[in-house]
């Protein structure tokens, strides 16, 4: 199969279709517009023209960088895809993060031994990631 990258934030749709469907929890349609636009890095797997795999960098463009969204769906699964969007991502990285800016992601297991290949290492015990979630209304 052929597959082509695409240097850009996917649509609103598309994003959410591809969370769903890489097994990545939902987003609203209201947090997919609201939040697009703030991507500082984008790349877009592309099959026969159609999106079937992402990854975003997020965060305040000097001092903070998030990885996220790296999703590939299940049926291009096993054939690299996913290291060929973090490659885009790191080369985005090493081109853009200042010294002294902080690169971080929080990976899924099994999922984080393909970003150690890409030099992210794990910051337990010395730091653990932590969320905070809205309550249900």
């Amino acid at each position: 199969m052929t597959y082509t990258m695409l240097h850009a934030t996917p649509s609103a749709d598309t994003y959410r279709h591809l969370r769903v469907a890489s097994g990545l929890s939902p987003k609203s349609a209201e947090a997919a517009a609201r939040g697009l636009p703030n991507t500082l890095f984008a790349v877009q797997l592309l099959h026969d023209g159609e999106p079937v795999g992402m990854g975003r960098v997020i965060g305040d463009g000097g001092t903070a960088f998030q990885v996220v969204d790296i999703a590939v769906l299940p049926a291009h699964q096993g054939q690299g895809l996913g290291k060929r969007l973090m490659a885009e991502i790191a080369a985005w990285l090493r081109e853009h993060v200042p010294e002294g800016g902080y690169v971080s992601l929080l990976a899924d297991v099994p999922a984080d031994a393909l970003y150690a290949q890409f030099g992210f290492v794990p910051t337990a015990p010395a730091t653990l990631g932590m969320a905070w979630k809205r309550p249900a209304a």
